[in-house]
């Protein structure tokens, strides 16, 4: 049979199409999902860049902006007279002069007492002289000062069993400051806890705003958290891919797959282990060292970032 010669234009077009199937195959199913998580975890620094500042301090999240940190962690607890302050420990003595101004008040517990006297504390000069005066910070000033870094927060309630109703003030000052809005909520907030009482509580008041459970619930526990919890953010040393894949896999309250946030890890190959279990982020007290080494791995990764971290979400 003979064979007819192909019209100019039909194999130019055949020619394109044995090109593009050579150099863009289509991909399965499995390895699109595969290319998506292997996106570059979110780098967090944990109370700022404790390794470079005072922890808990405006000065290290500045030092956090100033090395290009975008999400920063932090505390929220309640003075003896009703105010919210940002400090970590539920006493005062580790990070403050307390003890040298009021040595006969121990053991010193932010709870005991008023903002007049805690705003007096240097929270800096126990860091390095340079930090002398450094105070601590109102949530309220805290909040402001994120926002102007352009930076974003993972806000834990601390110890909520030492401050009764502190998750309806948390919400109302959160609206207070802005931070309720459209724009914070979908790309700038979230709110965790290790008390899933006080996690659920939250939720229920605002339940648009992102929350995250601290722990490493089994994985036949995780629906029960996914009523109220978008991520579960375990400490480093428990996870395991199984794990991830196992959170993953469950939707949480705003029907998107659970997140995980690891924490505390200031080793570069460590995090790497994490970013190829699967972790959505990496909580740091050395921010910097984790993200170097991840933007090194360049055999890893695509750099990104996870979609549910950059927003929006579909809840409006």
């Amino acid at each position: 049979m003979r064979v007819r010669p192909v019209s100019a234009v039909t194999g130019a077009l055949l020619g394109l199409a044995a090109l593009a199937s050579s150099v863009v195959p289509v991909l399965p199913v499995q390895h699109a999902r595969a290319a998506e998580q292997a996106r570059l975890p979110v780098t967090i620094g944990h109370r700022g860049v404790p390794v470079r500042a005072p922890e808990n301090t405006l000065a290290s999240i500045d030092k956090a902006a100033a090395l290009g940190i975008r999400w920063v962690e932090n505390d929220v607890q309640r003075t003896k007279d009703g105010a919210l302050v940002v400090m970590h420990d539920t006493t005062l003595e580790r990070t403050t002069d307390v003890k040298r101004r009021f040595p006969g008040r121990a053991p010193w517990k932010v709870a005991d007492f008023p903002l007049a006297e805690i705003a007096k504390l240097d929270a800096g000069s126990w860091f390095g002289r340079r930090f002398t005066g450094e105070r601590v910070p109102t949530l309220r000033r805290y909040l402001e000062r994120v926002d102007h870094n352009h930076q974003r927060l993972l806000l834990e309630i601390k110890a909520p069993d030492l401050y009764p109703g502190i998750e309806r003030q948390l919400a109302a000052e959160l609206r207070r400051s802005g931070w309720l809005d459209a724009a914070h909520v979908r790309d700038a907030l979230v709110v965790q806890s290790f008390d899933a009482r006080s996690l659920r509580t939250f939720h229920g008041l605002r339940p648009e705003a992102r929350t995250g459970f601290l722990g490493t619930p089994g994985t036949r526990q995780l629906r029960a958290y996914a009523a109220f919890a978008d991520q579960i953010n375990p400490s480093q040393r428990g996870v395991t891919a199984a794990w991830v894949r196992a959170v993953h896999a469950v939707k949480g309250p705003h029907g998107r797959p659970l997140e995980v946030s690891a924490w505390t890890v200031d080793d570069g190959d460590r995090a790497v282990a994490l970013a190829r279990m699967g972790v959505d982020a990496i909580i740091s007290n050395a921010p910097q060292v984790v993200e170097a080494a991840l933007t090194d791995e360049e055999d890893y990764a695509t750099p990104g970032l996870p979609l549910s971290f950059l927003g929006p979400l579909d809840f409006f």
